[in-house]
């Protein structure tokens, strides 16, 4: 089953981790110095907050696979619909080992569809294996269409 993935960029990480925690009746499952996430089950999303010196706000949206056939069938939607940007295998973002599938809707709002292996000890690493024209970065390629703005000088982030 997957699950809604949610992650926006907050100036003071410290007021919003006491908001979203009393928002969610929860503590975040992950806090690092610059990241926290909540992995709720009610409702099933993964909702992640950083501070990174990116523009304020909802960064992207996405879906969490639970497994690697889930996550390539998105992928293969995502492909017919003409829309993949960017597709990792191996990548570090958001302190954990990933593969992922970035992409923009007509809006350009963009998604990040992910199976996630494990931890990492670091927000961001090179992706071993990209298969996409530009080379990759923590949160997808920094020049996807309309929301390449958004993400300015500071590529490395999620």
């Amino acid at each position: 089953m997957k699950r809604f993935h949610v992650h926006v960029n907050v100036e003071q990480l410290d007021n919003s981790i006491r908001f979203y925690s009393t928002l969610f009746g929860a503590a975040p499952t992950v806090v690092k110095p610059d990241y926290a996430k909540w992995m709720l089950d009610d409702p099933r999303v993964n909702f992640a907050i950083s501070q990174r010196g990116r523009q304020v706000g909802v960064d992207h949206l996405g879906m969490q696979a639970e497994d690697d056939v889930e996550l390539a069938a998105i992928g293969a939607r995502l492909q017919a619909a003409d829309a993949v940007a960017l597709a990792e295998k191996a990548t570090t973002c958001c302190y954990a080992h990933s593969d992922k599938f970035w992409a923009e809707d007509p809006q350009g709002v963009r998604w990040e569809s992910f199976h996630t292996h494990g931890e990492a000890t670091v927000y961001t690493g090179a992706p071993v294996d990209t298969d996409a024209s530009e080379g990759g970065s923590c949160c997808g390629p920094a020049t996807v269409g309309k929301a390449a703005a958004s993400c300015g000088a500071n590529s490395g982030c999620c």
